[in-house]
């Protein structure tokens, strides 16, 4: 049987979720910026009730959000919309070396522009630290760069002694919270952050639909829109709403809000199950932070074993060694690297995720199958 365990890469859609969005794509069709008739009408209240559910999720302002067509998009908003808006001010960004290639690759977009950029390192727990990244931060730095939830360890940053560090050097926070989100709690006031994005298909909604968030006070950030056309989104993101990926998105961070406390129980001990079958051979260990990390995640080293030819031997078991977004990229993980691990060692590697479907039945033959590669010597 075909065993998933790469929920950090794509989740299912829920059942409710495709319920909720499924009179959408047909018989309630309408375009949310018709306001001349009821079909324009219906959709626009339906878009204005998932932007409320999503700003209820994140503890926002319904004003405070913006829809994109998924966390990469609202990444480069972010980014780029900060430095363009904020270019009189300084030049400068701060980003963590363990940060999304979305990230990334917006900065070196603005390197190649002119902007400079430093890139932060992190430990051998995947965690900044707070004095280097203070030390770091110059009067014309205009934006910090800080991921709230890695997506290959899991790793958990400190966001909200990260932004008093931020706040009182007068820079602006963003945390890109993909992984976060529909896993932990994410409360943009108790973290204290002012740009925070989120993305519908990591947390069991649809692909091709996020949503950023922009603080409107204290302090307010504005930012360059980064698509021209016909002013959607409060002039900061032109086209046509995806009426049905928003409402999957407003529903798919309903539920989460209801259940990430329970299933954290669960799959935590399932995470924890897989994880130390594998240490307990010896041949085995954990990458980065233990205790500060998702409870669904584990990052592994097979010292010794490729990791690629392990995913090679076992068709059957979804797993991955990095991002989904990296996977056609022969280097190794730069997360791993980031945090000290060498070549050979991040070559080794296999990330695990599980989720709201996975199954102790599932976990006891994922067990199996790698252990059996192992005394194998593959």
């Amino acid at each position: 049987m075909a065993i998933y365990l790469d929920y950090n890469s794509t989740t299912p859609v829920d059942n409710h979720v495709l319920d909720a969005m499924l009179p959408y794509f047909s018989e309630k069709f309408g375009n949310a910026a018709s306001r001349t008739h009821a079909y324009g009408w219906e959709a626009e209240e339906v878009v204005k009730k998932a932007r409320e559910q999503v700003a209820a999720f994140i503890n926002a302002e319904e004003s405070e959000i913006i829809f994109t067509s998924g966390a990469t998009e609202a990444i480069n908003l972010a980014i780029k919309g900060v430095a363009e808006s904020y270019a009189a001010k300084g030049n400068h960004l701060v980003i963590l070396a363990s940060e999304h290639k979305a990230v990334l690759d917006s900065c070196l977009h603005l390197s190649k522009q002119g902007r400079e950029i430093t890139i932060l390192p992190v430990d051998q727990q995947g965690l900044v630290d707070l004095t280097i990244l203070s030390n770091a931060i110059r009067t014309d730095t205009i934006l910090v760069a800080a991921m709230l939830a890695n997506n290959e360890t899991g790793a958990i940053q400190p966001i909200q002694q990260i932004a008093e560090v931020v706040h009182a050097k007068g820079s602006i926070l963003f945390s890109d919270a993909t992984q976060a989100c529909g896993k932990i709690r994410v409360d943009v006031n108790e973290l204290n952050v002012d740009l925070l994005c989120l993305s519908a298909h990591k947390m069991y909604g649809p692909k091709g639909v996020g949503a950023l968030f922009i603080r409107r006070k204290n302090p307010r950030v504005v930012l360059a829109a980064q698509m021209d056309g016909g002013g959607h989104e409060r002039n900061l993101r032109s086209g046509t709403l995806n009426v049905p990926g928003i409402v999957g998105l407003g529903m798919a961070c309903q539920i989460a809000a209801s259940s990430y406390w329970d299933e954290s129980i669960r799959i935590s001990y399932l995470r924890t199950k897989l994880e130390q079958a594998f240490v307990d051979t010896g041949k085995a260990f954990i990458n980065g932070s233990i205790k500060n990390r998702l409870y669904n995640t584990t990052n592994v080293c097979f010292k010794g074993y490729k990791a690629e030819r392990l995913m090679k031997e076992i068709p059957t078991l979804a797993i991955a060694t990095g991002s989904a977004c990296s996977s056609a990229l022969p280097e190794p993980s730069h997360v791993l690297l980031s945090m000290g691990l060498s070549k050979e060692d991040a070559y080794s590697s296999v990330r695990f995720s599980l989720g709201r479907f996975t199954t102790e039945m599932e976990i006891d033959k994922s067990i199996q199958l790698v252990m059996d590669c192992i005394k194998n010597n593959i």
